[in-house]
């Protein structure tokens, strides 16, 4: 049996084919480093996108729940869905405004506080170890390239 016959498609330009082949790359970066980090964080039972809250809470202090939805990019149902599971686990808690009695805080709890405390140094030594296969130089620059593509494409899908 002889293996089929590859269909041959039209070639994009040179600028397309490195734009297409970046974006694979890109992805494939983005998923192999999700899985090295992630590994850390299932051992507390904790989901990426769960850390995401916990950590910009951690970092920043209280936010309102638009603040926190935007910094980890999710749905404004969403956030309001993970703080309550966050809350229910004693982790975080919803808070009132003051000024505006239909926004709401989120904040850590003691516990959530402790347990950002103690896995915290982990996982940012997770994440050292998953940038490592670049030089500190490296990261300098695919940082500032990354934030320039990002604010481009940010743009292209507001114009």
């Amino acid at each position: 049996m002889t293996a089929p016959t590859p269909l041959r498609r039209k070639v994009p330009d040179a600028a397309t084919a490195s734009a297409l082949k970046l974006f694979v790359v890109l992805a494939r970066a983005k998923r192999a480093i999700d899985e090295h980090v992630e590994e850390s964080l299932g051992t507390h039972g904790l989901t990426h996108t769960e850390f995401a809250i916990l950590e910009a809470l951690y970092h920043k202090g209280p936010l309102l729940l638009g603040e926190v939805q935007r910094k980890i990019l999710v749905s404004s149902g969403g956030i309001t869905f993970l703080v309550d599971k966050l809350a229910d686990r004693g982790l975080a808690e919803r808070r009132l405004c003051a000024t505006d009695r239909r926004a709401r805080y989120a904040a850590l709890t003691r516990k959530g506080e402790a347990l950002m405390a103690e896995i915290f140094p982990a996982h940012a030594e997770a994440i050292r170890e998953a940038m490592s296969g670049l030089s500190r130089a490296e990261q300098k620059e695919a940082t500032a390239l990354l934030k320039q593509l990002g604010l481009r494409a940010a743009k292209l899908s507001t114009e």
